[in-house]
């Protein structure tokens, strides 16, 4: 095979290739690191360079397959890390420039799983300052670019990752979401992804000085961002490894029992309000035309409120944003990233003390109708814009920006409150006044089934078509 095929392999291909002695990990990493080369200095999406090390351990990885060792679950399989996830050596910059020196002492439990599961890191990725926009620029490394074209945002906060991998660098890209993180850049760049529920991926930063807040340990989740939800498959068993260093993590294996007879979805089109853009409702009924088509029953329903449990959740995570972390994004952010922070606390005025400690103990509540709701319906299929994605910056635009980009977002934060696991798919190509671009639509499972988001979200893929190879038509 040439380079120019090998970057196009899914993870999956590569893993099929590299256990049949046909492709070596070498060969795999450098097809990949070429590809960098060739696209990310218009993208800005990798801002730190790990091709030595990537090559160096691609070598010992193809040394130990001939000396007889047995190649793991993802071997010769190029990924690229979040610049807010420890990986030994490397700075977890968070995207600030007082955090540039910050080197990590040890992995990450999701680059260790990645490593033993013979995946290579060729990179680390962008994302905002603190990892608190939806959108992906910071002052340290710059903007991202969005490879469908700079008319849209990249996503944030994994708006590197979710650039990367959907231009052909790396089979799999790493990415956390606390309230969106993973499926803003999924439906900004035409990805999958799916959020793991809470419990599932183990977490924890070694480089970290003080625990999380509550709320950011119970909404915050680590993943991956994919091309294909066959990938997700593939490479979520490795990332859901039990590691100590977690004390909350659920060890369940990935597939659960099937269900007996076809699996129930609840469809729903409701956006509280906000206006349903006509590309968003195609992508929907695009989305259940292809679920019905697999055999799962959908019937159109309204599940539990998800606006007043994603307002409720976002303004308590304000709340202890605005206790714990304000005098660090005070002290260390840009103006801009500063001025974005008040807008926040207008959109979702915090709760705090009693409030705070009050909205803290009804996540439960809503956790509870969900779990009730999902007996019958163990999918929800929901929007997960009500418009198609927004553009670079549109968040530093004042309260209107900050509205359009969050405000309307509850789909994507109230699962995070909840701690529920959701698929995030493309089901549809727009083509826009101001440009192409994917929309994306969300499959809510129930707890502990990542792996119903995931065959649903292969479901719609079957119908749709993988989004980046539309993509790479265009950047050829």
């Amino acid at each position: 095979m040439t380079s120019n095929e090998i970057w196009r392999l899914s993870a999956t291909e590569t893993v099929a290739r590299t256990h049949a002695g046909e492709l070596s990990a070498e060969d795999s990493i450098s097809a990949s690191i070429s590809r960098m080369n060739a696209v990310n200095p218009a993208l800005n999406a990798v801002v730190v360079d790990l091709s030595t090390e990537a090559l160096e351990r691609a070598r010992n990885l193809d040394k130990a397959r001939a000396a007889g060792a047995t190649p793991g679950a993802l071997h010769g399989v190029p990924v690229t890390i979040k610049i807010n996830v420890d990986q030994a050596g490397h700075a977890s910059s968070n995207g600030v420039t007082a955090l540039k020196d910050l080197i990590a002492p040890a992995d990450a439990p999701i680059v260790e799983n990645l490593h033993k599961a013979g995946a290579v890191v060729i990179g680390r990725t962008n994302t905002p300052e603190f990892s608190f926009r939806a959108d992906t620029d910071n002052p340290l490394f710059g903007r991202t670019h969005n490879p469908w074209g700079e008319h849209i945002s990249p996503g944030g906060s994994s708006g590197g990752a979710g650039a990367s991998v959907m231009a052909g660098i790396g089979g799999l890209a790493h990415g956390n979401d606390i309230g969106g993180s993973l499926r803003f850049p999924a439906a900004a760049n035409g990805a999958v992804t799916v959020k793991p529920g809470l419990g599932r991926v183990p977490a924890y930063n070694p480089s970290q000085s003080a625990e999380r807040g509550m709320l950011a340990q119970s909404m915050s989740v680590q993943g991956l961002l994919t091309r294909s939800a066959a990938d997700l498959h593939l490479s979520m068993p490795t990332m859901i490894a039990a590691d100590p260093r977690d004390p909350f993590h659920v060890p369940l294996p990935w597939r659960g029992a099937p269900l007996d007879g076809p699996i129930k979805v609840a469809f729903t089109k409701n956006t509280f309000g906000y206006e349903l853009h006509p590309e968003v409702e195609a992508a929907l009924d695009t989305a259940r035309d292809a679920l019905v088509d697999a055999g799962y029953v959908v019937e159109e329903v309204e599940p539990p409120n998800v606006f007043d449990a994603g307002r409720t959740g976002y303004r308590a995570l304000m709340g202890e944003v605005y206790t714990l972390m304000k005098q660090d994004v005070d002290a260390a952010g840009s103006q801009t990233v500063r001025d974005i922070f008040e807008v926040y606390f207008q959109e979702f005025p915090p709760f705090l003390e009693t409030d705070l400690l009050k909205m803290m103990a009804k996540r439960t509540h809503y956790a509870r109708e969900w779990s009730l709701f999902q007996e019958k319906y163990p999918l929800v299929l929901t929007p997960f814009l009500p418009q198609p994605f927004f553009k670079p910056d549109r968040d530093t635009e004042g309260a209107e920006g900050v509205h359009e980009v969050l405000g309307c977002a509850v789909y994507s934060y109230a699962f995070n409150y909840i701690g529920l696991p959701v698929g995030c798919v493309p089901s549809r190509l727009a083509d826009l006044p101001t440009g192409p671009q994917p929309i994306n639509v969300q499959i809510v499972a129930r707890r502990w089934r990542e792996d119903f988001a995931v065959d649903a979200c292969a479901a719609i893929e079957s119908r749709a078509g993988r989004m980046c190879d539309l993509l790479w038509e265009r950047m050829s």
